[in-house]
């Protein structure tokens, strides 16, 4: 007999925004649309909470994780709607006055099964005019994390994470057959390369991936690129979120990860290598 381990898997695709009320209304009406097609668990981009920027900087509302407001009410959204929710990130207060970009993957009790805080922060310069300093007011988490769900393993990352794979295949070869990517990936970088990275991520890793991604213009400057993703594990486009508020579904058979691992086994040839050798200063390589 065959068997299935299938989950309906729901993406929220919110808009940025700046304050928690404001968060909390959107966040939970689209997480509603999201349990009445279905989803048994739900997905909500990075900075749920509120996002909003200052001279390139991030300065989305925070507050301590024990009286977060936006926790607080997605964790009792869980337990009335009899859910799992990946919150996919909200600002908590930190050490020496900066901030946590702090995931939470809820159960359906509302109960906290795992926290992951943000390793690589968006540091970078698009262009001129377009200069990103999320360390300004970041402190950056050091734990890769992995969490059981009914469903399989999951691993947690966020955003510009998606660009580091070696931490995917770190969660991978740790067991995690879903690769969460709760996002607010910019406009620019998102028409780029959203699509062929975190379809990579799943092909290198035989994983399903699940990436939620906020949209439209943030208070203060630039601008988020949503498009949210349910990749398979063979690396097929199962739902795609486009450019407007809303929720993607799609229903997933997580034996399908196991089938892609059979068939194409790369988790077990990974090998330990030498690294080469770093260049000297000042001296460039023939071309």
């Amino acid at each position: 007999m065959t068997t299935t381990r299938e989950v309906r898997i729901g993406c929220v695709q919110t808009p940025a925004l700046p304050t928690f009320d404001e968060a909390i209304e959107v966040a939970s009406r689209h997480a509603r649309d999201a349990v009445a097609a279905g989803a048994e668990l739900v997905c909500l981009p990075e900075f749920c909470g509120g996002l909003a920027t200052e001279n390139g900087m991030v300065k989305p509302p925070a507050a301590p994780e024990a009286s977060h407001p936006v926790l607080e009410a997605l964790r009792n959204f869980t337990r009335d709607a009899g859910a799992w929710m990946l919150i996919g990130s909200v600002a908590v207060d930190g050490p020496a006055d900066r901030l946590i970009n702090r995931g939470f993957l809820v159960d359906d009790q509302g109960a906290i099964r795992a926290r992951y805080d943000k390793i690589h922060l968006f540091d970078v310069d698009l262009s001129d005019t377009e200069r990103y300093r999320e360390s300004a007011m970041v402190s950056p988490g050091s734990q890769a994390v992995v969490a059981d769900t009914p469903w399989g393993r999951l691993g947690m990352t966020t955003c510009y994470d998606l660009r580091f794979p070696h931490l995917y295949r770190s969660l991978a070869q740790a067991g995690a057959e879903i690769l969460a990517v709760p996002a607010a990936f910019t406009k620019v970088t998102g028409q780029a390369h959203w699509h062929v990275l975190n379809r990579a991520r799943a092909i290198e890793n035989g994983a399903l991936v699940v990436a939620p991604c906020s949209v439209g213009p943030v208070p203060g400057g630039g601008a988020v690129y949503g498009h949210s993703l349910i990749v398979s594990p063979w690396g097929e486009i199962l739902a795609e979120g486009g450019d407007e508020p809303g929720i993607i579904v799609a229903t997933v058979d997580m034996e399908s990860v196991a089938s892609v691992r059979r068939r194409v086994p790369s988790l077990r040839h990974d090998r330990s290598f030498s690294q080469p050798a770093q260049p000297e200063p000042g001296r460039r390589s023939v071309a």
